[in-house]
């Protein structure tokens, strides 16, 4: 039976087969640079991550290497089921760029079920990552409250009140739930304070609502 780092040396045999230096000059993301990038993209990483499965050992021990790709892989291959809310301190020291926090919602915080114990924690944090990353992943989870959405939403715009990141994943979140409750995204939306990133998402979700 392979251990961990045999399993993750043979990913990186696949993943150097893959390596891209052109993609490499297109990236673009806000937060810490990776130790190593080979520039694989997405959709070869996931297919990689699905030969594995879900391997949640292995996903922790991807997750502590300074490579791209590995991380990548490794979020693909989490169990949902592990992210507990005692466990949600942990990821944050994870969250180190604005791609990883993009995969880690779509990957794997979308499947969570303490998704409202998220978005309390990290959209109160003085750290746009968390907030960015929660925020996508609510967009992708059913099981988010309206009272959560709500209050994350409140607290984002307030500690960021002037941020990218910050009304990118609000108008996500918002967009994604118009369809299941557009009376509260109504009612969210008006009582936003008046700062750039309320702006920014008046003005994305003001075509929505209007579709």
């Amino acid at each position: 039976m392979q251990n961990n780092t045999s399993k993750m040396v043979a990913l990186l045999g696949k993943i150097r087969k893959q390596m891209n230096g052109a993609v490499l000059d297109t990236f673009r993301y806000y937060g810490a640079k990776y130790g190593m990038n080979y520039g694989v993209a997405i959709h070869s990483l996931r297919d990689m991550a699905r030969e594995v499965g879900t391997d949640e050992e292995l996903s922790q021990f991807l997750l502590c290497q300074q490579v791209r790709e590995l991380q990548i892989i490794a979020l693909w291959i989490a169990d949902s089921r592990a992210v507990t809310t005692e466990s949600l301190d942990g990821w944050r020291s994870k969250i180190i760029n604005s791609e990883i926090a993009e995969q880690a919602a779509q990957a794997l915080f979308s499947r969570i079920d303490v998704i409202d114990a998220l978005l309390d924690s990290w959209c109160n944090a003085d750290n746009e990552l968390l907030a960015y990353a929660a925020l996508l992943a609510a967009s992708r989870n059913d099981r988010a409250s309206i009272e959560a959405v709500s209050r994350a939403v409140q607290n984002t715009v307030t500690r960021f009140a002037d941020n990218h990141l910050a009304a990118q994943g609000i108008s996500r979140l918002l967009g994604a739930k118009i369809a299941q409750n557009r009376a509260m995204v109504v009612e969210v939306i008006s009582a936003l304070p008046a700062n750039k990133t309320a702006e920014s998402v008046r003005e994305e979700i003001a075509w929505q609502l209007e579709c």
